[in-house]
């Protein structure tokens, strides 16, 4: 049997996964991350490899962005600071196991296990987005990752949709992230703490939270028409809380994008709930870590 690891880098916590090659998750760590200091978070992934007491094929490993994808690179997390900036994270753990290491970011590895083993695996065509704390997305051709002329591939945040935002301008992360919806409810007067609490009041009759909703639907089933018009996928996946945990939020926005693009293409115009929990990063980057040994 062989084995694959998986790397989530973030910057509050560490996870560390021990994958068999029908990527069920053998075992698992987690620590704290060092935010600071990348030279004892990648010493303590290391000592965590070691433990598992295998041989592995090599590791998958996502860190926060931005990322220089093309060279195994973190550039500059708001979340990671000094000597993670601009490091080769990929080639330092590379010479601590003596085993390849892949970086990607999380929503590529997670469109990748979408694609491989989730609501995508019957699919060539798959596109990925992820309606959390922020917007993030990955598109996978065929099972492998689509990454681009420079590694900034579906790096969608800040693709603009309106004059203003409340994060990025204008961007569709401003707009329709669970962050988006909770502050600009926040700025409008409403005493919510998350986005699901705005839901509430919107379908409790508040017209102000209703709007918020609408443009957070609105917004982003356009941003979908655009995608099919451009890349053609034959399904949209949508994973994080907002997606999740709003009741209706999924099938609302596949029928509003249905109304995006030409007629002949609305039979086409696919977009489906993520089935795969929080570990699909980590499937993904288990997954990578298997093809890239193939």
């Amino acid at each position: 049997m062989k084995y694959s690891v998986a790397i989530d880098i973030g910057g509050t916590n560490t996870r560390v996964a021990l994958a068999d090659e029908e990527l069920n998750i053998i075992e698992r760590k987690q620590f704290a991350t060092d935010s600071e200091n990348p030279d004892v978070t990648l010493g303590k992934i290391a000592e965590v490899i070691k433990s598992f007491d295998c041989d592995i094929v090599g590791a998958g490993m996502s860190c926060p962005g931005p990322l220089d994808l093309i060279n195994g690179k973190i550039l500059t997390p708001p979340n990671l600071k000094g000597q993670w900036h601009n490091l080769k994270v990929a080639e330092e753990l590379s010479k601590l196991i003596n085993k390849p290491v892949y970086l990607e970011n999380d929503a590529n590895l997670a469109g990748l296990a979408e694609a491989v083993v989730g609501e995508g695996k019957d699919y060539n065509y798959v596109q990925f987005f992820t309606v959390s704390t922020g917007l993030g997305a990955g598109f996978v051709i065929n099972k492998e990752i689509y990454h681009g002329a420079h590694g900034f591939g579906n790096e969608v945040a800040n693709c603009v949709m309106m004059k203003d935002g409340s994060i990025i301008p204008g961007g569709i992360e401003a707009i329709s992230s669970g962050t988006a919806i909770t502050s600009r409810a926040v700025k409008a007067g409403l005493d919510v703490k998350h986005a699901g609490e705005v839901n509430d009041l919107a379908k409790a009759g508040n017209e102000v939270a209703k709007q918020i909703m609408d443009d957070a639907k609105e917004y982003l089933a356009n941003f979908i028409g655009v995608v099919y018009g451009y890349a053609d996928p034959e399904i949209v996946i949508l994973g994080g809380s907002v997606a999740l945990k709003i009741d209706g939020f999924v099938e609302e926005v596949e029928a509003l994008a249905k109304e995006r693009v030409y007629e002949i293409m609305k039979p086409y115009v696919k977009v489906r709930k993520s089935t795969l929990n929080e570990d699909s990063g980590l499937i993904g980057a288990a997954y990578l870590a298997f093809s890239k040994a193939e």
